[in-house]
Parts: C-alpha cells; sequence; structure tokens
C-alpha cells in the first residue's frame, strides 16, 4: 500500500468503483471485490459503479454484476453511454443522431428518446463499438468533416480483458483525428466532471466525500480533478512504474481491492 497518510478511508462516506480491470476482469471476481462490497453493505455505506465502457448498456452490467454473486441495484450503476444520452437530452431532446456503437448502445439510446439515422443528423456520436466497420467509419468520418457536432462516449484507448487489452474508443478517436483533423467537441465519461455531479445528485453527498476506486490514471485517477478522492488498483491497465509521470496522482494506491478491504477493516 502507497500513500497511506495522504487518504483517511474513514472520512469517505460514498465509494465509487470503475468495473472492468477493478471489480472483474472478464467473466470473473477479482480479488476482494466480494468481500469488499459485503462489508460496505454491512455498514451501510453507499458505493455506485462507474464505467467508461459504452458497449455495454447499462442494464447489461446490472445484468453481469449479479450473475458475479453482487447485490446490487440498476440506480447503483453509471455508464458513460447513459451519461452521454442524458447529456443530449438536456441539450435536444429527440434529436436524430448517427451513432456509431453496439446494438446495445444503439438500444439505450433508442431509450432515451433518439432517433438513430444514417443521413442529415443533429448529431455524431461515437461509442465503444465492438461491431465496428468500415463503413460505419467512413460515414462518421464524412459528418465529421462536414463539421457536425461530434460527441465521443468516453476517451479510454485500451480495453483491459483476461486475454489481455484490446483497442477501445480512444484509438478509434485517433482514426477520426488522423482522418479528419478534428477531436471530438466533447468527451462525456470519466474524467468529465458531469459524470460526478450526476452521482453526486443521486447519493447526495458532496465530490469530497466521495472515493473513487479505479485502474487507470488519466480516466479514474483524473477525477480527483472533479474534488473526489481517488484510490488506484494495480489489477487492470496502471502498473507502479506508470505513476512517475502521470499528471494524475491518486491519494491512494493499493494492488486491489483485498488490500482495500484489508486496509478498511
Amino acid at each position: 500500500m502507497s500513500n497511506p497518510s495522504a487518504l483517511h478511508l474513514d472520512r469517505l462516506r460514498c465509494f465509487l468503483f470503475d468495473m472492468d480491470g477493478t471489480v472483474f476482469l472478464g467473466d470473473h471476481l477479482l480479488p476482494g471485490a466480494r468481500e469488499l462490497l459485503d462489508l460496505l453493505r454491512a455498514r451501510q455505506i453507499p458505493h455506485y459503479f462507474l464505467t467508461n465502457n459504452s458497449s455495454r448498456a447499462r442494464r447489461e452490467y446490472y445484468t453481469k454484476l449479479r450473475g458475479l454473486g453482487l447485490e446490487v441495484t440498476l440506480e447503483q450503476i453509471f455508464s458513460s453511454g447513459q451519461a452521454t444520452a442524458l447529456y443530449l437530452q438536456q441539450r435536444q431532446p429527440a434529436a436524430r443522431l448517427y451513432l456509431v456503437g453496439t446494438p446495445s448502445l444503439e438500444q439505450e439510446f433508442r431509450q432515451h428518446g433518439f432517433s438513430l439515422v444514417q443521413d442529415d443528423p443533429d448529431y455524431v456520436v461515437l461509442g465503444f463499438d465492438t461491431t465496428l466497420t468500415y463503413a460505419k467509419i467512413r460515414r462518421l468520418c464524412g459528418f465529421v468533416r462536414a463539421g457536425l457536432p461530434y460527441l465521443a462516449t468516453h476517451p479510454d484507448l485500451n480495453c483491459p480483458t483476461e486475454d489481455g487489452f484490446i483497442p477501445d474508443i480512444g484509438s478509434m478517436i485517433a482514426l477520426v483525428a488522423a482522418s479528419t483533423g478534428r477531436q471530438p467537441d466533447v468527451i462525456i465519461g470519466k474524467p468529465n466532471p458531469r459524470l460526478i455531479a450526476m452521482v453526486a445528485q443521486q447519493a447526495g453527498f458532496s465530490p469530497a466525500e466521495m472515493g473513487m476506486v479505479g485502474d487507470r490514471l488519466y480516466t479514474d485517477i483524473a477525477l480527483g480533478q472533479a474534488g473526489v478522492r481517488t484510490i488506484l488498483v494495480l489489477s487492470g491497465e496502471t502498473r507502479r512504474a506508470d505513476l512517475p509521470g502521470s499528471p494524475f496522482q491518486p491519494d491512494l494506491v493499493v494492488e486491489d481491492l483485498a488490500e482495500l478491504l484489508s486496509a478498511l477493516e
């Protein structure tokens, strides 16, 4: 454990957990996940799950966590896809969208009242699309090059899996930028403070009372800029050797949730 004096865990009134690489990897819970969540529930400490992975809808994550034996509710889960849909609802309800995403993400946007179109969209939205085709990228680049408002659900370069890292949306953002010269106008997921504001409103806590637990420096730990305290787990993307060169420094570093559990106990 590192930086034990930088963070008083007993002062945190709410915990926020990344999922991929923090709570689980593939179809397996990571060490300490079940026991830590049981402890928080026993102590009646609110906790939520924040994922940038927009390849799945929020309900799919709920089903997955329940299938892994965790007692969670749908209201505890926040996704970058859901946050992007809510962001657009505030600006133009029922907008016409060209969405690059999985069928699951498409369904999430339809449930929020949007029309998904192939021509004349009001906005273009890039999600983490594991069903990506060249035709989708070609059409997206055409709309971006034409100057249409361009959003991305999150910035992650890679997604951790049991078989290693796979390219995530950040890699697709770089592809679109190389072709069009444009970056997204807005990137919604972590570390965008909007996601923390959504959780804070639902949970009833200020950011300073919340602790973000995650494995990625430039998304999870960067949320420290939104006022939350941050705890880095080394069970996913980040290695200890990555810390000295990062502008985003956690308040606490642990090997995994099992070590965090020991600290809380």
